[in-house]
């Protein structure tokens, strides 16, 4: 493009009356315009600069000084510089009167606004400078201002541009410094700067989607860009003179972004808006905040996609090194290497970013009557609520202040549009409702609608101004207490009546408490305890007592929880580390895990956990806590007979301490941890009072969110606790205290559990303590089925724990015992500090008692670090069922059954201790001789308990019973002296289920019939018959299977029992449930052979004793 030839909106641009001052240059080639100025004048409402200024045609938009002293310049283009830069300042007023009137070929292909080379520069210039001179002298002859030269078939049609001047600034448009360029020429004040008019007509633009509330024209808003593709076309659009955009409300709220990829995303009419001005975003450095000023209402007619290549390579902005100048942008985008266009868009150069371009028209207001009753009524109501807003927000006094010197110079009712506006931009509405008042164009109906907005706001300004006048009551009347007990401390101070260390423990307390959220009557409490304080004297009794209990208040978390883990997978995966087996209680766990994910929270539950000793009761409980991820805390109560220790003690005694359930909760900090109590069957009673009663409230749901502690005297919120008990059976424990808990019974581990649990638990935890965790040695599978076989037949595993630690203590003795002392001398096991120590050591014996050793190991007595043994890799040991009696010596149980062969009278029964299952044998035998004249009757024996000794009564009865009705020849119970016998006689044995086994073992007498030696039972019997339900089943059936049996018989009642057993429990194993003991009958003696069974002691009760003769006695 040649010298003088404008682009189509520079030419429209000249059409505008508003004319523009000239300005001498400030470099031969370099022309430029800030972009300051206008900016901080609009933005700060300061008048603008009045210095004249020139603003030309160059395409350079960075302005660059020569160095100091440089006068490489020739004096000819010096000259000629001179000349140009006055031509230029006597012809720029008229040719910005004057449209352009023709036009010139472009010679070069560049994009309009595109920086040419300095070398391209220089020589366009010379030959510019020869033309200008004769377009100056036709200008002159014509008295037009010629733009160029060219056929009038090239000239770009101009976009209009709107006669009067814009009432706002135009950042991108205006000089670099803020006094409008009177530092280029002096003397020339008189003309004002004129800002320069923004296009009426701007067919496409490029969208920024903006979220939460439109933008209101007139009303400035800052927004920020992260993408940087639209940052980039941003800074290249301030280059380049043209900073107008598009601004759209996004539809949805919670969307964010800066492009907009569909126009459902946003609402149809938006703003065009001008950018004053942009500053690099702080902290990422592709992102700007950009300045918006919206000039008028536009709408959307359809979005250009991005050409394939801007999508396909990301822009980045254009850099220029030179020595010194500012980026500014220019009103004139000529330059002469443009090439001409048949249509020229604006946005054209934004084509090759990634970024939303959108076709746009102006939308006009409808026209109305500015004396309309209901504008007028309206416009009037609006400007009495922002009154009564006014005088109760101050920020809003403000803009309302700037807002009428700004944009109502005259009467307020000739613009009611702006009103409108105004209302909906200082309102914070709904985002619907302020789309409306945008998208509305007609007055009448705009100003109902922003009413509505700015209504909302004056209620909201009101509920404001009732809580901050509330609020401030509240803090004057502390102040006020505040400052007098300030002054009243300090005259106390004076007085030398109140010490400093009193008054810090005070101020101490009060920052403790104001950190914890205490319920008001423990609140109540503090403030008179802490103000007792206050007021005694360090030296008397009741301080300290004072001091100790607001130091316990204080302690306790009130308030404070522990964030929870509710994830399932997580709990699973926790208990499966620490424990096996325990399906019953990690199934409980995970239903308590799954409640409080569903409700958000949880409250406190109390489980008891009811099971042999060694199965984990224990442990499971510290398990469970890091699970649910809350604090832990343990406390037995086995033998407890002071109920203090649960409920604390009178503040009155001396030494009191609150119960252990407050010092539970300081020491866990938290009001959600869980407490296990262990032992809870053995808590005792004494003239203390009763612990078990005192629990009764503790572990009650419906009670324990008021626990009342002696010390404390307050009550405390256990309800979010989680409590879990332990026991051994539920006999002992007090039925009140036993229904408030959720039992879950844990019945011993079989062989296969055992054999599991100590592969993984039991042997990597006894070679670490050991010191075997590096040495090879092997604990064969065999021999550890041995251990549990013949050493370990207990329900739990504490016993094979001690057992298989045995074992490896003895691995180490032999492997030290087989290495020798040489491998790791006494002398060579200290390091450089034990070594040191033990010398000083034995100085300070010698000076103090010379007539010791100094060796001697009572004098030695410095704790010193030693160095470990390094046992070498080719030691090895592997030890097997066959080599386990040199570890652990000889087995204890040598057999698995007490009879391989049953005699007649010989049965096997099943019972449940607190040990777990156990084979119970029960064996009857004939006293006397049986004969016609012996007399019946049964002894029993075997330490057999009250309800034992009822049942074999029943069992003698019913078996009686049996014999009469099926075997009515059979006199046996007639005339039989019976002896029935429970062996292990050191053993109280007592329980409801040796029913059937003592009848059993009473028939198999009567008919002289052998059991088969596989067959085990359990169940309590009637004298009618019925077999009742028992308890236990799953440790009898472990009991059984320990002893070899292959068929259990249990009660029909227990059905329900058998099935949820696991199957690798009931393995190997037949179960038969019965309700009558007919069907055991027919079970047990389905090979009795009932003829002879009917005759079998004819032969005996046939017999008579002999009489002795009467010679006889008298010979004797």
């Amino acid at each position: 493009m040649l010298r003088g030839q404008t682009l189509p909106w520079r030419a429209a641009l000249h059409q505008t009356p508003r004319s523009f001052i000239p300005r001498p240059l400030i470099a031969p080639s370099r022309y430029n315009v800030s972009t300051r100025s206008i900016v901080n004048a609009s933005r700060f409402r300061r008048p603008l600069p009045s210095s004249p200024r020139t603003f030309s045609s160059s395409s350079i938009r960075r302005k660059e000084k020569p160095p100091p002293g440089d006068e490489k310049d020739d004096p000819a283009q010096k000259e000629q510089k001179d000349t140009n830069e006055d031509k230029d300042a006597d012809r720029a007023p008229d040719a910005r009167r004057k449209p352009a009137d023709s036009s010139s070929k472009q010679g070069s292909s560049q994009e309009p606004g595109a920086p040419t080379s300095g070398v391209a520069r220089r020589k366009d210039k010379a030959g510019g400078d020869k033309e200008q001179r004769g377009l100056d002298e036709d200008s002159k002859k014509d008295g037009n201002a010629v733009e160029g030269k060219g056929s009038s078939s090239d000239t770009p049609s101009p976009i209009p541009v709107s006669g009067g001047s814009d009432s706002k600034p135009s950042g991108a448009n205006n000089g670099g410094n803020e006094d409008g360029g009177k530092k280029g020429k002096k003397g020339s004040g008189e003309k004002a700067l004129q800002k320069p008019s923004v296009p009426d007509v701007y067919p496409q633009v490029m969208a920024i989607p903006i979220a939460k509330r439109p933008l209101f024209p007139g009303f400035y808003k800052a927004i920020t860009i992260r993408d940087p593709n639209v940052a980039t076309a941003i800074q290249d659009m301030m280059k380049r003179g043209q900073p107008y955009v598009g601004a759209f409300l996004f539809k949805d709220e919670n969307a964010d972004g800066d492009v907009i990829e569909n126009l459902d995303d946003v609402y149809d009419v938006g703003v065009f808006a001008q950018i004053t001005a942009a500053y690099p975003l702080r902290g990422e450095a592709s992102g700007v905040t950009a300045v918006l000023y919206p000039h008028r209402r536009i709408k959307v007619s359809s979005l250009l996609p991005p050409s394939d290549s801007a999508k396909a390579t990301p822009t980045t902005e254009d850099k220029t090194t030179e020595r010194r100048g500012d980026v500014v942008a220019s009103f004139e985008e000529g330059s002469a290497e443009l090439a001409p266009k048949d249509h020229y868009e604006p946005t054209s150069f934004l084509r090759k970013y990634p970024v939303s371009l959108v076709n746009v028209e102006n939308l006009a207001e409808e026209p109305y009557d500015k004396k309309s009753p209901i504008i007028r009524a309206v416009t009037s109501e609006i400007v009495n609520v922002c009154k009564e807003i006014a005088s109760l927000n101050p920020l809003f006094r403000d803009q309302i202040s700037a807002f009428y010197t700004d944009q109502f110079p005259g009467n307020l009712s000739d613009e009611p549009s702006k009103l409108a506006d105004f209302a909906a931009a200082v309102s914070a509405g709904e985002l619907s409702e302020m789309q409306e008042v945008l998208e509305v164009m007609n007055i009448e109906e705009r100003l109902p609608k922003a009413l509505v907005v700015l209504k909302k706001e004056l209620m909201n300004a009101q509920l404001q101004s009732k809580i901050s006048k509330d609020v401030e009551a509240k803090i004057q009347k502390r102040q006020r207490e505040y400052w007098l007990m300030e002054q009243m401390k300090g005259i106390k101070r004076e007085l030398g009546i109140e010490s400093d260390g009193k008054d810090k423990l005070v101020e101490k307390f009060k920052e403790k408490a104001q950190k914890l959220a205490m319920p008001e009557a423990v609140k109540k409490v503090f403030d008179e305890e802490l103000n007792k304080l206050a007021h005694l004297e360090p030296a008397a009794s009741e301080f300290n007592v004072t001091r100790n209990y607001l130091d316990w208040l204080t302690q306790i978390p009130w308030g404070q929880k522990s964030v929870e883990n509710f994830g399932i997978q997580h709990a699973m995966t926790v208990l499966d580390e620490d424990h096996y087996g325990l399906k019953d209680v990690k199934d409980r766990i995970l239903e308590f895990i799954a409640v409080g994910k569903l409700r958000g929270t949880v409250e406190g539950k109390i489980i008891c956990l009811v099971g042999p000793p060694g199965v984990g009761k224990t442990s499971i409980g510290k398990s469970i806590a890091r699970a649910l991820n809350r604090q832990y805390y343990r406390f037995s109560v086995g033998g407890l007979t002071d109920v203090a220790e649960i409920k604390g003690h009178r503040r009155t005694y001396v030494g009191a301490l609150p119960g252990r359930i407050i010092q539970a909760l300081k020491k866990c900090q938290t009001e959600n941890p869980l407490i296990l109590i262990d032992e809870v069957d053995k808590i005792g009673r004494g003239h203390q009072g009763d612990p078990s009663s005192a629990l009764l409230e503790l572990l009650d749901p419906e009670q324990n969110s008021s626990f009342l502690d002696h010390y404390m005297d307050v009550p405390v919120d256990l309800s979010k606790v989680l409590f879990v008990c332990t026991a051994n059976v539920t006999d002992t424990i007090p039925r009140p205290l036993l229904d408030r808990m959720e039992l879950i019974e844990l019945s011993g581990y079989v062989a296969d559990e055992k054999m599991a649990i100590a592969q993984r638990y039991l042997a990597p935890a006894a070679r670490e303590l050991t010191g075997l965790k590096e040495v090879d040695v092997n604990l064969t599978e065999e021999a550890v089925e041995e251990l549990i076989k013949s050493y370990c037949r207990e329900s739990g595993v504490r016993n094979l724990k001690k057992q298989i630690e045995k074992v490896y203590r003895k691995a180490a003795y032999k492997i030290v015992r087989d290495l020798g002392e040489d491998v790791l001398a006494e002398e060579k096991a200290l390091t450089e500090e034990g070594k040191a120590a033990q010398e000083e050591s034995q100085k300070d014996t010698e000076s103090s008692d010379p007539v010791n050793s100094p060796a001697d190991p009572e004098k030695s007595t410095t704790e010193t670090p030693r160095v470990a043994l390094k046992v070498p890799e080719s030691v090895q040991l592997s030890i097997g069922k066959d080599s386990l009696t040199d570890y652990v010596g000889p087995p204890i149980f040598t057999a698995d059954r007490l009879y391989d062969v049953f005699p007649p009278g010989v049965t096997m029964g099943l019972a449940w201790t607190s040990m777990g299952g156990a084979a119970l044998y029960v064996e009857s035998i004939l006293e006397n001789a049986l004969t016609a004249e012996s007399r019946p009757g049964i002894d029993i024996t075997g330490n057999l308990q009250t309800v034992m000794k009822e049942s074999s009564h029943i069992a003698y009865s019913f078996s009686k019973s049996v014999m009469a009705k099926q075997f009515p020849e059979n006199r046996f119970f007639e005339k039989a002296k019976l002896h029935m016998h429970c062996p292990e006689g050191a053993v109280p044995k007592d329980g409801p289920s040796a029913g059937i086994t003592m009848a059993t073992s009473l028939l198999s007498l009567a008919l002289n019939h052998r059991l088969d030696p596989t067959i085990a039972m359990t169940g309590e019997l009637t004298v009618t018959g019925k077999v009742l339900r028992i308890g236990g089943l799953r440790e009898k059936t472990v009991a059984a299977r320990r002893a070899g049996a292959k068929r259990i018989i249990f009660p029909a009642d227990n059905m329900s029992d058998w099935l949820e057993l696991p199957k690798n429990i009931k393995e190997g194993i037949e179960g038969h449930a019965v309700n009558w003991y007919s069907e055991v009958f027919e079970l047990l003696f389905a090979d009795l052979d009932k003829a002879a069974a009917k005759t079998i002691w004819q032969k005996e009760l046939a017999e008579k004793p002999k009489k002795k003769s009467t010679e006889a006695e008298e010979d004797a």
